[in-house]
């Protein structure tokens, strides 16, 4: 079975497992039950995430380049997505790139099935000297299946949070979106997974920002989509995004990557600039 196999149909398993333990006994075998069910629908996803790491809209090349980089789990490093323009890193790169009249030179450090823990390698995997001018970072949706406390999910963010802020980058938080959207986990499996990835997704808010870092509620601004149109928003194996729905999550979390660029001053709903000194 391949790893990629084993975190999309393992997570509802361990789901189980974390949320269900405090139930009695006939239920927590009816959730037992479901996740059995969600393991045989959801697919397997084929191969690795696109490798979209380039340098965008070269024809500003005369401008300084913005550093891009992208940290998180497979959301983050897109898997499901079928080609490297499809990826959320280069959708974001784009945006970025037309927005502020500047090449975008996107860097992606994320990796599937990376918890909140694993952020700190992924750092540590950059080039020396290294330093990114915006980084973006989606996690928080293995630490919940996996059943990590959520304080010491927020402490691992902030500590990569703090570490990116103190080479002078600017960080974006996309929070924990809401496990509620997949489909192939039936209820009331499904709402346990929904109100664990909105608590998670709701503490990472208040700690980032509480760094001066900026947070995008996914949930908010992009849950409705997936809900309501999970055909198209979802890959084939049910379970991650498409490119499609890459690029409706990359258009949800540009508008904090413009403002924490001094693209842009206001940001929509959502969208999460921690206080004024």
């Amino acid at each position: 079975m391949s790893r990629q196999r084993l975190i999309a149909t393992g997570a509802v398993a361990a789901l189980v497992s974390g949320l269900g333990g405090s139930l009695l006994y006939g239920a927590k075998r009816l959730l037992e039950r479901q996740a059995a069910i969600a393991r045989s629908i959801i697919g397997t996803p084929d191969g690795e995430p696109p490798n979209a790491d380039r340098v965008y809209r070269k024809r500003y090349k005369k401008r300084k380049k913005i550093d891009l980089l992208v940290l998180g789990d497979s959301l983050a490093a897109s898997l499901g997505a079928e080609l490297p323009s499809d990826t959320l890193g280069a959708r974001l790169a784009k945006g970025a790139a037309k927005r502020a009249k500047r090449p975008v030179r996107l860097r992606t450090a994320a990796r599937v099935g990376a918890e909140a823990s694993m952020l700190a390698g992924q750092l540590d995997s950059l080039p020396a000297g290294y330093r990114a001018d915006v980084a973006v970072i989606v996690v928080g949706g293995n630490d919940v299946v996996h059943r990590v406390p959520v304080d010491e999910s927020v402490r691992d963010l902030a500590a990569a949070v703090r570490r990116l802020q103190d080479a002078g980058t600017q960080v974006v938080v996309g929070t924990c979106p809401d496990l509620g959207a997949i489909r192939p986990v039936p209820q009331p499996l499904r709402s346990l997974g929904s109100a664990a990835s909105r608590q998670m997704a709701e503490a990472q808010r208040k700690g980032v920002l509480q760094l001066g870092a900026r947070a995008v509620s996914l949930h908010r601004v992009t849950g409705q989509y997936f809900f309501d149109n999970p055909d198209e928003a979802f890959s084939l194996d049910r379970f991650h995004p498409s490119g499609l729905g890459y690029r409706r999550t990359a258009k949800a979390i540009l508008p904090s990557v413009l403002a924490a660029l001094g693209v842009r001053e206001h940001v929509p709903f959502g969208h999460h600039a921690p206080a004024a000194p």
